[in-house]
């Protein structure tokens, strides 16, 4: 078991990419916070991974609920070694018609959520290293959108950007603390998330052009990448994006669609 006597944390853990790091996380030995605004939804996903699992709810753009979920893991396991900071909406629009309002609620939750979450599980575990020389992992979701853009997601693609790039300043900040901070760019993963960019047939041939493989990831693919960084499997990786994409970004054409 790779993460025993781990304690973790996990946003947006209440269905997706999210519960499947959580229930792998669980598999793994570790204890794990679940995380997400929907609390019905998320004490349900708690309570099927069952004792080593628990809920919050949190709005990880408040300063507040995200110091209050670090604070809560703690009062229930004792620490925090892990951090997946997962929590992600996206709004769709035509360039033009993007609203102000909604581009500020995207990057509220995708950036300024990591952000929040990431300083104050930081500075515990930066706490915990210093008492105990206990080294933690913060891994945060940015997308292959970091690099490719899509012009009716523009709140998304930038808020992803800026993951990976807060990710590698966090990375450095925190060496010398006793955390690393990698992140994961997943491609096109079989979420509910997609199925609002993947709504036709047209939709579906036009993202599996661009994907080498062939096929749509599953979020059980982007919990092992997880695995691997949140372990000492990784403890010489800090500041990294990892892209989980199917050959994606490396594809400058298109490639037949089976079917």
């Amino acid at each position: 078991m790779r993460l025993k006597d781990k304690v973790a944390i996990v946003t947006g853990a209440a269905q997706g990419i999210g519960l499947a790091i959580a229930r792998r996380f669980v598999a793994e030995g570790a204890r794990v916070m679940l995380a997400d605004i929907g609390a019905e939804r998320g004490r349900a996903a708690a309570d099927g991974l069952g004792p080593d699992a628990a809920f919050l709810a949190c709005d990880v753009g408040d300063k507040a609920s995200a110091a209050a979920l670090v604070e809560g893991t703690v009062a229930r396991f004792g620490r925090v070694d892990v951090l997946v900071n997962n929590a992600g909406i996206l709004h769709a629009a035509e360039f033009l018609e993007l609203e102000e309002a909604d581009f500020d609620r995207v990057l509220r939750v995708n950036l300024k959520g990591t952000f929040l979450v990431g300083q104050a599980a930081a500075r515990r575990m930066a706490l915990q290293f210093a008492a105990d020389g206990s080294r933690a992992s913060i891994v945060n979701l940015s997308s292959v959108t970091a690099r490719l853009a899509i012009p009716t997601a523009i709140p998304y693609v930038v808020s992803k950007a800026g993951v990976s790039q807060l990710t590698n300043a966090m990375a450095i900040a925190l060496a010398d603390k006793g955390v690393r901070v990698n992140a994961i760019g997943p491609g096109s993963i079989m979420t509910d998330m997609l199925g609002v960019l993947m709504s036709d047939e047209a939709a579906r041939q036009r993202i599996l052009s661009r994907t080498p493989l062939g096929r749509c990831g599953e979020p059980e693919e982007i919990a092992a990448v997880a695995l691997f960084l949140a372990s000492e499997d990784s403890s010489y990786i800090t500041g990294q994006t990892i892209f989980a994409d199917g050959g994606r970004i490396g594809l400058n054409y298109t490639v037949p669609v089976a079917g």
